[in-house]
């Protein structure tokens, strides 16, 4: 009886599946119901993580032969070190953060980060990699990234030693040279600490407000 007023099994992660009469919805268990929700809400979550346009910072990236794996394209732990770079570049360069324990007031722990893969890249290929600040804490920040691909041309995306030093926000002229729909997406989250006593710090306010500059939308 059921199976006749649910939509077919091949909705069931689709958006469409929400969308079934009322009455019947309220016949499915509770973890299903709760399970489609889920599922629904994260693939649109997704899908606008994906959007260049959901991004602040950007920083060209320069792949390396020794990035590919034997399958021919750039290995997945690879790319949590392209990510890492974006953001402590951008700590860096516009936030003050010193990174000598000796000298520096706070340093910063990774305590979490994670990927998803959309679509492959490969050595020689030039992505762009992406930062956006979800949330900034006391002593905590909340990192969204993204890396986009170049547009399939024939040639390199151009990029000169201001775009590695400085590299771009988000209306550059250089950004058209790279696809709007990123290959693979990912977060992490940095708390800082009091390098002398690896207890939690404060952010400073310039370095927060720094920050802040890259709060993604809601």
């Amino acid at each position: 009886m059921l199976k006749n007023i649910c939509l077919p099994l091949k909705h069931r992660n689709s958006e469409a599946a929400i969308t079934m009469i009322p009455w019947a919805w309220r016949l499915l268990p509770r973890n299903v119901t709760h399970s489609l929700s889920t599922s629904s809400t994260s693939q649109r979550a997704e899908a606008h993580h994906r959007q260049l346009e959901a991004y602040g910072y950007f920083l060209p990236i320069q792949t390396r032969w020794q990035d590919n794996d034997q399958y021919g394209h750039v290995n997945n732990a690879v790319y949590y070190s392209y990510f890492d770079t974006i953001i402590n570049h951008y700590l860096i360069r516009y936030c003050g953060l010193k990174t000598s324990l000796l000298t520096s007031p706070l340093v910063g722990f990774m305590v979490t980060n994670q990927c998803k893969y959309h679509t492959p890249i490969s050595f020689p290929q030039i992505p762009v990699a992406a930062l956006a600040v979800e949330k900034v804490g006391r002593s905590s920040v909340c990192y969204r990234l993204a890396l986009f691909p170049p547009k399939p041309t024939k040639e390199l995306p151009s990029v000169d030693h201001r775009d590695l030093t400085d590299g771009f926000f988000l209306g550059h002229p250089k950004l058209a040279q790279f696809d709007t729909l990123a290959c693979t997406t990912g977060s992490s989250v940095h708390v800082f600490v009091n390098p002398a006593t690896g207890k939690p710090e404060s952010l400073p306010e310039d370095f927060r407000n720094s920050l802040q500059k890259l709060m993604s939308p809601a």
